[in-house]
């Protein structure tokens, strides 16, 4: 029965939705173990699940945000939104609700995070503080306003994106990677790459394990974050010297 005027039903749609909802909240709490079991796994300062739970902003983030994108996948209007939002304001983390994440999720630290509308992660990833899957730019359509279609990044299974990394536009982060800190990617990876800041004279975009004959590629992805200190450390000269326009 409808709360708010007793005697008449609720509408068959908005019963059909909560009902959905209800149902879907076993496997909403199995999720969210695995994303517990994710910052147990990746943080050797945890001592505990208790901890995690009581303590990480990550709960708190995954539990508004695996609610809300329910709510959203049902077609529930605003609340969804309302959900992240509260989470955002307590933690600083910012997940809309109709990014598609993964079981074993985890964010250490995670001020400063953001993951846009469209963004896909799989099972098994890892974002340091300060990552943000953004979009690089969007259609207009004829009257001028801005287009929802996918613009922001594919992170597939078993990636760590360490703090303060831009990985922007509809571009494909292959298994494995590991991208590190402060770079500014736009370009897609192939998997198990290493993608890593400039060292000393000479700069490498993806540096392979010791001992491997891995190839790199991709170096052009990480120059343009990095052009500002690169021109202010005087390795500029040396980066046109390895071939890098």
């Amino acid at each position: 029965l409808n709360a708010r005027e007793p005697g008449k039903a609720v509408p068959s749609a908005i019963a059909a939705i909560a009902a959905d909802f209800i149902d879907s909240l076993p496997e909403i709490g199995r999720i969210l173990a695995t994303d517990v079991e994710a910052v147990l796994h990746n943080d050797p300062a945890v001592t505990d699940p208790g901890e995690v739970i009581l303590c990480y902003p990550l709960v708190k983030v995954m539990l508004n945000y695996r609610v809300a994108h329910r709510l959203y996948e049902l077609g529930v209007p605003r609340i969804p939104r309302m959900l992240t939002e509260m989470a955002h304001s307590e933690t600083g983390i910012d997940i809309h609700p109709a990014a598609v994440i993964g079981e074993y999720f985890a964010i250490d630290h995670g001020t400063g995070v953001v993951i846009g509308a469209t963004s896909i992660i799989g099972r098994h990833c890892m974002l340091y503080q300060g990552v943000t899957l953004g979009a690089r730019n969007f259609s207009y359509d004829s009257a001028g306003h801005p287009v929802d279609e996918p613009r922001h990044p594919i992170l597939e299974d078993n990636v760590t994106v360490y703090s303060n990394t831009s990985i922007l536009g509809r571009v494909r982060i292959g298994h494995d990677s590991i991208i590190g800190g402060n770079l500014w990617l736009t370009t897609m990876f192939r998997p198990e790459p290493r993608c890593s800041r400039p060292a000393r004279s000479r700069f490498r975009a993806l540096t392979a394990e010791p001992g491997s004959e891995r190839m790199m590629y991709g170096t052009q992805a990480v120059l343009p974050g990095c052009l500002p200190v690169l021109m202010l450390s005087g390795m500029l000269p040396g980066i046109t010297r390895y071939g890098i326009p």
